[in-house]
């Protein structure tokens, strides 16, 4: 029996870089696509919302520097 996925992840590897990066953003945008209504308004609703407590300063702001050096400390 084959496995279809392992079949199209071995002809993927045979594509140039640049049509590898596009096939996975295709796939990557259809499971977007797939996400039921709701998920999406959810999460539209939230994005507003941190822009806006963003905006009006409510949130403390991180340098990603600072982040990811923290980060390091954690997980060497």
């Amino acid at each position: 029996m084959s496995d279809p996925v392992l079949e199209l992840a071995e002809r993927g590897r045979a594509l140039l870089p640049e049509e590898r990066a596009r096939l996975v953003d295709m796939l990557l945008v259809s499971l977007e696509e797939s996400a039921p209504p709701e998920v999406a308004e959810a999460w539209d609703s939230e994005i507003a919302r941190r822009i806006a407590a963003h905006r009006a300063g409510e949130v403390e702001i991180y340098d990603l520097e600072d982040v990811l050096a923290q980060a390091r400390l954690l997980a060497p």
